[in-house]
C-alpha cells in the first residue's frame, strides 16, 4: 500500500470527527523493513527529527572533544527546546566558552515556547533573541564545528563546509542520495530522504556500539546524551521529554510538520513516522502507539496514556471525546 494509512482518530461523542493519516517504517540494523504503513519510499523533509544526524560531524571531526563538550551540550545539539532558562543558560555559556555570542548564531530569534520565559521577557520589555530559538543548541554545535574547521561565518549556507559535512553524514546513514533540500525554520538546509531512509538511519544509531568506529562512537554518545537529558532535548510538557522519561534507553525526537523518530538500542530498531497533514498531535499519538506495540513503552504509564487516549473536554471540563490510535496501529503486534 502506497497511500497514507489512517493512524489517529479524533472522536467527539460517538463519531470520528477528524482522522490523521500517515506513513511509518520500523527498520532493523541491516536496513530491512520490519513493518511499515503507507509508502516507505515517500520522500520527506525530516525537519528537526534528524538533528542527531546533523550533529554527527561535530563529534566525528574532533570538534566536540576539542571544545570540551559534555553530554549536556550534545543533548542540546540534538534539541528542539522550549527556550526555558534550563536551555538558554547553557547555550549562552557554550557560546561564551567559544568566545562567541548571540550575534554569531544564524538561526534567527524565536519567542520561547516556555511560558514563564516568555512572560519574563514581556515583563522586562525585552524581545526574544536567537538563543531562545528552539534550534540554538544545534546551531551552537554548527558554530563549534565551524570554528574547528576555520571556515567562514555563514555556516548555515548549503555550500558551506559545515553543511557539506552534514550532507555527507546524512546520505551515509540514510544510505540514500538526497534528492534535495529545503530551508528549515532555523535557516539551515534540511535534506530530504525517504521514510525508510530516515528509519534506516535511526536503526543505525540503535545498533551502534562504542569501539566499532568513529561514526558509531559518535552515534552512541549522541543517543546516550539525549536519553540522559530528556529535559534538554525538548522541555516540560513535551512528548519527547515525557516519552524518554517513560522508557529505558530509548531516544525519540520530533520534527516540524509531524515527523517523529525513535531509536531502540536494545532491539536494534529505528522508527520513522510522518503524518501527512503535518499535525503534531497525530505524530505524537502514532509514535506512542508504535512504541507501545514494540513493547518499549508501557501503555499504562501516564506519559503513554496521555497520548494513547488523550481526553477531549469542553471548556467547563465536561468529557467530550478522545484522541486515539486507529486499529491499523493497534493490531498485528506479536
Amino acid at each position: 500500500m502506497t497511500q497514507p494509512v489512517p493512524m489517529v482518530d479524533v472522536i467527539r461523542g460517538d463519531m470520528v470527527e477528524s482522522r490523521h493519516a500517515g506513513h511509518a517504517v520500523i527498520c532493523d540494523a541491516s536496513g530491512g523493513i520490519v513493518r511499515s504503513w503507507g509508502d516507505p519510499d515517500l520522500a520527506i523533509y525530516p525537519r528537526s527529527s534528524c538533528k542527531m544526524i546533523q550533529a554527527l560531524p561535530l563529534i566525528e571531526s574532533g570538534a566536540a572533544d576539542a571544545a570540551g563538550l559534555g553530554p549536556r551540550q550534545l543533548a542540546l545539539s540534538c534539541a528542539s527546546h522550549n527556550g526555558a532558562a534550563i536551555h538558554t543558560r547553557p547555550v549562552t555559556e557554550w557560546l561564551n566558552a567559544l568566545g562567541l555570542g548571540e550575534d554569531d548564531l544564524r538561526c534567527g530569534p524565536q519567542e520561547p515556547a516556555d511560558i514563564p520565559a516568555r512572560d519574563a521577557l514581556i515583563r522586562a520589555g525585552d524581545s526574544p533573541c536567537q538563543v531562545h530559538n528552539n534550534c540554538s543548541g544545534k546551531h551552537s554545535g554548527f558554530l563549534t564545528l565551524n570554528r574547528h574547521l576555520g571556515a567562514g561565518s555563514e555556516y548555515h549556507e548549503p555550500d558551506h563546509p559545515v553543511q557539506r559535512a552534514v550532507l555527507e553524514a546524512f546520505e551515509a546513514v540514510t544510505d540514500e542520495t538526497s534528492p534535495g533540500y529545503g530551508i528549515d525554520g532555523c535557516s539551515a538546509p534540511n535534506f530530504a530522504c525517504s521514510v525508510h531512509g530516515l528509519a534506516r538511519a535511526m536503526a543505525r544509531f540503535a545498533a551502534a556500539r562504542s569501539g566499532q568506529g568513529t561514526r558509531e562512537d559518535a552515534m552512541v554518545r549522541l543517543r546516550e546524551a539525549m536519553v540522559a537529558h530528556p529535559e534538554l532535548v525538548a522541555g516540560e510538557g513535551r512528548a519527547c521529554t515525557s516519552l524518554m522519561r517513560a522508557m529505558n534507553g530509548v531516544a525519540v525526537k520530533t520534527g516540524a510538520e509531524a515527523v517523529f523518530v525513535a531509536i531502540l538500542p536494545d532491539q536494534g530498531l529505528g522508527v520513522a513516522v510522518k503524518i501527512v497533514d503535518g499535525t503534531t498531535r497525530g505524530a505524537e499519538t502514532a509514535v506512542a502507539a508504535i512504541l507501545s506495540g514494540l513493547g518499549v513503552l508501557d501503555p499504562q504509564h501516564p506519559a503513554a496514556r496521555a497520548l494513547l487516549e488523550t481526553p477531549i473536554a469542553s471548556r467547563r471540563g465536561i468529557p467530550a471525546g478522545r484522541i486515539q490510535p486507529t486499529e491499523a496501529l493497534l493490531t498485528g503486534w506479536s
